[in-house]
């Protein structure tokens, strides 16, 4: 059984639609990014660009030549350019487009849809009741563990940062083993699965999920000029196949020779480059956890 999880929280920025306070009803505010149609363009839905899209097609238009060169690309082909330059940035989104959202359990349920923007880029669900907030009752082997590790490692007395470190380690060990610290799945990219399932009528409890997505209001400047350029190299490719259809152009002055082969290979090389760019120096360096 999956359940429309009810929230009162919403995501970091978000705002209710309607009157429900389900989860599937937040209106996400990120900007002028429309996550539900990235990458789903159809000729009929028309090609209307935001002030955000604006921006980079201005960008792009430049850069080829315009006003003084003719560009031969609409609007639908630059939105489709940016679209891509968009997706390849928010999977690779740095922790700086950290974005939260809660929602409340049920009992007997562990099967919670979640908007597709959150699963995008998960990160983890904060399902738990650490060891940290002491059992409720005593001669509990969590209690009696708690107040035992902490009178022989002395951790009020004075201890080096190695100390420290292997300590929060050796908590994080315990907390798995010993704590009521659940676990999670996420299953078609569509619903979050968390253990152990909820158990008693009543006994709720809120779960905090962690997630990046890309917000044009509060985009980094630099992170903008990379959709910029990657936009760019797109359409240099778009602009390369359209006029690679005919190589020379007849014209009173002996003809024209188009620049399709040169944009292509340009289009190639810049996307490479980008991407070392964006491996290198935007994404987040991957993180090793040994238990």
């Amino acid at each position: 059984m999956t359940i429309n999880a009810r929230t009162d929280y919403g995501n970091t920025f978000g705002q209710f639609s309607g009157t429900s306070n389900n989860i599937a009803a937040i209106q996400f505010n990120l900007g002028d990014i429309n996550y539900k149609n990235l990458n789903r363009r159809r000729f009929g839905d028309g090609s209307d660009l935001s002030t955000f899209y604006e921006i980079i097609k201005v960008f792009i238009l430049a850069r080829l030549g315009f006003p003084i060169v003719r560009v031969e690309l609409d609007d639908l082909q630059v939105l489709t350019a940016i679209d891509e330059a968009i997706s390849k940035l928010d999977y690779h989104a740095p922790d700086w487009c950290t974005q939260f959202t809660t929602f409340q359990t049920s009992a007997g349920i562990n099967l919670y849809e979640m908007p597709q923007v959150v699963l995008n880029n998960f990160q983890y669900a904060a399902y738990k009741k650490t060891l940290l907030s002491i059992a409720r009752m005593n001669n509990q082997l969590e209690f009696d563990f708690f107040i035992k590790y902490f009178q022989e490692n002395f951790l009020f007395n004075d201890f080096a940062v190695s100390d420290f470190l292997l300590m929060k380690m050796h908590l994080k060990q315990i907390r798995k083993i010993l704590g009521r610290e659940g676990s999670f799945d996420i299953i078609d990219n569509k619903y979050l699965q968390i253990y152990p399932t909820p158990q008693g009528i009543g006994d709720t409890e809120e779960v905090v999920v962690q997630f990046k997505a890309l917000n044009s209001d509060t985009l980094h400047p630099y992170f903008i000029s990379w959709l910029q350029r990657y936009s760019l190299a797109i359409c240099k490719g778009i602009l390369g196949e359209i006029r690679s259809k005919y190589r020379n152009l007849p014209s009173p002055g002996g003809g024209a020779m188009l620049n399709g082969q040169q944009l292509i290979e340009e289009s190639n090389k810049e996307k490479q480059s980008l991407l070392d760019e964006l491996y290198n120096e935007i994404e987040e360096p991957p993180v090793w956890t040994t238990f």
